[in-house]
């Protein structure tokens, strides 16, 4: 693969009406190569795949780049919509987009809330998934799981979880969305040393009048404080027994991440496919597609010929 160039921006975004959602996406490459979905976090946006893209596009593939609900450009086509956080929600966004776009099998990549959308679909739907390539592993979670306590120093490391679940939180968030997420950057990736240009990009997308709503709830919906909706509940089901992810998979890890993630001895009897875990080195953070493109990209490429 080609060097990495630093990008700042991508080509004009497009939308399309996909589920309960009319998407905001960007895209790279022809239409007619193999497709890869590339799946953001929290409180990230698509820049985090800005210099990935066009290095997979380069090297023949279709990359797809959507905002989550609650982020940029993507809205909810009706006003009483539930404004659902909830993890089997944003992984049938998945499935209604490439519905829309017509890709019937694609290679997922994702970190943080993506990494977990990403594994979701490829969980449960492993007919419409080629490959994975998941930052920090398995984080398939559910509502029951997450009452077990876990020892006070990793309690800590959720500190906005747990602030989340107040009003107070709610009200701070929305009022501090733009310091409050510069900060988590900070803390999630104590090394990477991005400049105001790099975080105004993606903090322009936090201004979506369904951010506040759908990252409170999709956190107090972990912790059993907010309802899901019932047309989830068989997934969720299905979710909550933890199940194997039969596709092949590259996972990802950063040297130098700040945020909660599991150690790899955990999760690797969840994958039974082709599997390999990579550490990536040079004081790489959680976001590790916009800290690590060469190394995200080149993981794609790989997991394409497993």
């Amino acid at each position: 693969m080609a060097s990495a160039v630093t990008n700042t921006t991508f080509s004009p975004l497009q939308q399309i009406d996909a589920g309960v959602l009319n998407v905001g996406y960007a895209e790279s490459g022809p239409a007619d190569r193999p497709a890869v979905i590339l799946l953001h976090g929290w409180p990230y946006d698509i820049h985090s795949y800005v210099d990935v893209a066009p290095l997979l596009a380069a090297a023949g593939y279709r990359a797809i780049t959507p905002y989550l609900r609650g982020y940029g450009s993507t809205r909810f086509l009706a006003s009483d919509t539930v404004r659902n956080g909830q993890q089997a929600a944003l992984a049938l966004d998945v499935i209604a987009l490439m519905d829309a776009l017509g890709i019937e099998r694609a290679i997922l990549g994702g970190f943080d809330w993506g990494a977990r959308t990403a594994a979701i679909v490829a969980a449960l739907w492993p007919e419409r998934t080629k490959g994975l390539v998941s930052v920090s592993g398995y984080l398939i979670g559910s509502q029951e799981a997450n009452k077990t306590p876990l020892p006070p120093r990793a309690e800590l490391a959720w500190w906005y979880q747990f602030y989340f679940a107040t009003e107070r939180g709610r009200a701070g968030y929305d009022e501090y969305r733009h310091d409050f997420a510069k900060l988590i950057w900070q803390l999630a990736s104590p090394r990477w040393d991005f400049d105001d240009a790099t975080f105004e990009r993606s903090a322009a997308s936090f201004a979506n009048p369904d951010h506040v709503a759908i990252v409170i709830h999709n956190y107090r919906w972990r912790l059993g404080l907010a309802e899901g909706e019932p047309q989830y509940d068989d997934l969720e089901k299905q979710l909550a027994a933890g199940p194997v992810i039969t596709v092949p998979t590259i996972i990802l890890e950063g040297d130098a991440n700040g945020a909660p993630h599991p150690e790899a001895s955990v999760y690797a009897k969840k994958f039974s496919g082709r599997y390999e875990h990579r550490v990536i080195t040079g004081g790489i953070g959680h976001n590790l597609p916009q800290e690590a493109p060469q190394a995200f990209g080149q993981a794609v490429i790989d997991v394409d010929g497993f």
